[in-house]
């Protein structure tokens, strides 16, 4: 009798432990199950000028680090724009010095000079003979006449010594200041020029804005690209994902930040992500009145993203996806 109970027990413990064994370790039923494929937002990078690419620095399958070299465009026309700009900025710079300089040359600031010399001596000339007609007309040597014109001759020296230092002291001074603001705005102008020119030319070496592999490249040295058209297309591993669809009976469960688990032929196990996208409208509609029967054939898309970036999942890969926790985590 007691062998049989204690048979009886056995088989009891024995039940319970199955029973919860298949609870815990019971396959996903295949409604949980969605499948889809690796996706990847590839960023497409080409010139910001068309031009003819002049240089290739990397290969399709090539890794590549940020602010690496990509490629360089030619520049023909541009390095003519660079040397003429170039050549404004030496002619204003040159217009400026001149503006800040004295009006006139040294050789005719010298013959000025030698002007007020030859004025000082005229005028002490014209001094003394005023100064020796005063002297005998006061004594009724002289006429008045003989005076005055002697007096004449004395103001006009005078006038003209003074005009001669006052074109030697103009000769010595700059431009005007109106002149010399505009000769200075010119060569600020010129030298943007200049620095536009530069910047367009330093822009036509595209360096990688991002750490990512070399997924496809569209044109190779020597063909010519149109600004903006796409030389080579790079995949940064954050912008990697996992696209799959829901049928639209079990769409509520889903929600931005969902996590969810990911499986594939030979891929690292236990991976996992986060839903980042939902789609507003159904991938497909049949044409058909929806019945509560016939509404389960429509899908939507669903985009997650892994949470290890590192796992370089081939694009186009299939997986299967399920469901872990409906609500973010906080």
């Amino acid at each position: 009798m007691k062998k049989w109970r204690k048979l009886i027990a056995a088989l009891v413990i024995l039940g319970v432990v199955s029973w919860g064994a298949s609870k815990v370790f019971a396959p996903a039923k295949p409604q949980d199950l969605f499948t889809g494929y690796v996706e990847g937002d590839l960023v497409q990078i080409g010139p910001v000028e068309g031009e003819r690419l002049a240089r290739l620095d990397v290969q399709p399958g090539d890794t590549v680090a940020k602010d690496a070299t990509l490629f360089t465009m030619a520049t023909p026309i541009l390095d003519e724009q660079r040397a003429e700009a170039r050549a404004k900025v030496a002619q204003s710079e040159a217009n400026m010095r001149n503006m800040q300089a004295a009006l006139q040359r040294p050789e005719q600031i010298a013959v000025l000079q030698a002007a007020v010399e030859s004025a000082k001596a005229a005028l002490v000339l014209s001094r003394t003979e005023y100064e020796r007609q005063e002297t005998l007309l006061a004594k009724g040597w002289a006429s008045v006449a003989a005076r005055d014109q002697a007096k004449f001759a004395f103001d006009r020296d005078k006038a003209n010594l003074t005009q001669a230092e006052r074109q030697v002291t103009a000769g010595l001074i700059p431009s005007r200041h109106q002149e010399i603001t505009g000769a200075a705005a010119a060569m600020t102008q010129a030298q943007a020029e200049l620095d536009q020119i530069d910047v367009r030319i330093s822009r036509q070496t595209v360096h990688a804005p991002a750490a990512g592999i070399i997924q496809d490249v569209y044109f190779w040295p020597g063909e010519i690209v149109g600004a903006g058209q796409p030389i080579l297309a790079l995949l940064p591993p954050e912008n990697r994902k996992v696209r799959f669809y829901v049928p639209e009976p079990q769409l509520a469960r889903f929600a931005l930040g969902a996590k969810i688990s990911v499986s594939c032929d030979k891929c690292p196990s236990n991976l996992e992500g986060r839903v980042i996208y939902i789609s507003q409208q159904a991938e497909y509609t049949p044409p058909v009145i929806f019945s509560l029967q016939e509404r389960g054939k429509l899908v939507f898309r669903v985009d997650a993203r892994l949470d290890d970036p590192s796992i370089l999942l081939p694009l186009g890969l299939p997986v299967t996806t399920r469901l872990i926790a409906a609500e973010p985590a906080r």
